[in-house]
């Protein structure tokens, strides 16, 4: 004859299912429209989860009408590192280069040369010939800096040029968020919730 306590019978009997409110909450909490974009709403009339889901739909939808604004759309694309070289790179090979640095040296050294030179009664062509060279040397010396110069100041004008532009564009982007969070506060506080 065998006997089974109650507590054997507990335990064979299988467990029943938990119930489906918890994770019909959980779901309906997941996939708020307020929440995805970092806003809570709160029912000031004992809404349901189920009503609240679907007064933020609504709101949802009548502000991406109202304000013409997708916040789950991505934020404006910005350019990657490569581009943003490239584009400095392509500024400072189109800069403007100085020319003629060493003719106008020459020509400043040879005046220089032939002055000196007659002045220590030495031979002005001679003067002149030495100063020539070395005032062509100085002026190319001088033009390769400028053009160096020239071409790192356009470089630092197109960063600051592209730092400016998606400054800009984030700050249209996130004004664009603003303007769609109050069109949904407003929606929302109509049908008697507070957001935040």
């Amino acid at each position: 004859m065998a006997f089974f306590l109650p507590t054997q019978l507990l335990a064979q009997t299988p467990k029943s299912p938990p119930t489906a409110a918890p994770a019909a909450q959980q779901a309906s909490a997941a996939s708020s429209p307020a929440k995805s974009i970092g806003m809570f709403a709160y029912p000031k009339n004992e809404q349901s989860a189920d009503q609240q889901l679907k007064d933020e739909n609504e709101c949802f939808a009548s502000a991406k009408q109202q304000s013409g604004i997708d916040p789950q759309a991505p934020p404006p694309a910005t350019k990657t590192e490569e581009q943003k070289k490239a584009e400095q790179q392509a500024a400072a090979d189109n800069a403007k280069q100085a020319k003629g640095g060493r003719v106008k040296g020459a020509a400043g050294g040879a005046a220089g040369g032939a002055a000196v030179g007659a002045i220590a009664d030495d031979d002005a062509g001679t003067g002149a010939a030495a100063g020539a060279t070395a005032g062509a040397m100085v002026g190319g010396a001088k033009q390769r800096r400028a053009n160096k110069a020239a071409k790192q100041q356009a470089a630092q004008a197109t960063a600051q040029q592209q730092q400016q532009e998606e400054a800009q564009a984030k700050a249209m982007y996130q004004q664009g968020i603003d303007t769609f969070k109050r069109a949904l506060s407003a929606c929302m506080d109509a049908r008697g919730y507070s957001i935040k």
